[in-house]
């Protein structure tokens, strides 16, 4: 995969360091010079340095954003991370896009506008990894019965019906040996009913056979 990160602090060269274990392309972008100098001699693998503000389009084109697999903020700065994301998912539409928060309270604004948004340094790092096998299907347990797990979906924006009035859970076409039990929202988390409705932002919690991840991903992706 090709991973651009926006932020070369603590968190983004954390990150930058795993991804590039792993064998991925990655490119940061920093703000601040000495950061940045001193990531371009201490990072090993195939990656890129922009000296530049994640926030700002031209630095994102010349991190070579429109062939970007996900793009992560990672700043200490929520608006900054969200005004990055906002940039890389509306003008240059990269499938992915993950902020880090630090401020829980600000969860509920990434999810509104569709944003992936994790607190945890090491989730971020597992989920783009998971992406790599499952889609954006993300592992949360496997049961202790046959080839069954326990997934969380991240909803993302729909395509064909409206993010505003959202989508019920009993329209969702998924495949068979598959099932969705329960939505969590920014504020809660409630078991399905005939009457839940899911929203861009929102994580479906999915009971399904290993065998049809695939197509439960593809079901969520149509939307």
């Amino acid at each position: 995969m090709y991973i651009v990160i926006a932020g070369g602090g603590k968190v983004g060269e954390y990150l930058a360091t795993v991804f590039l274990r792993s064998g991925n392309d990655v490119a940061v972008i920093e703000k601040n010079l000495e950061t940045a100098d001193r990531l371009a001699v201490s990072l090993q693998g195939r990656y890129l340095i922009i000296h530049g503000d994640g926030c700002d389009s031209q630095f994102q084109e010349d991190a070579g954003i429109r062939e970007a697999d996900v793009f992560v903020a990672t700043s200490g700065q929520d608006d900054a991370n969200l005004v990055s994301c906002e940039i890389a998912q509306q003008v240059f539409s990269v499938p992915r896009c993950i902020a880090r928060v630090n401020n829980p309270k600000n969860m509920r604004i990434f999810r509104e506008v569709g944003i992936e948004s994790v607190s945890s340094t090491t989730l971020i790092a597992n989920l783009i990894q998971e992406e790599a096998l499952l889609g954006s299907v993300s592992i949360v347990s496997t049961l202790n019965h046959g080839n069954v797990q326990l997934s969380e979906i991240a909803v993302p924006r729909f395509k064909a019906h409206s993010n505003e009035e959202g989508v019920f859970v009993a329209d969702i076409l998924l495949p068979d040996h598959s099932i969705i039990v329960a939505v969590s929202t920014a504020d809660d988390m409630e078991v399905v009913s005939p009457d839940t409705l899911l929203f861009p932002g929102d994580t479906a919690i999915v009971v399904a056979d290993r065998a049809v991840l695939d197509q439960v991903r593809a079901a969520f992706k149509a939307l």
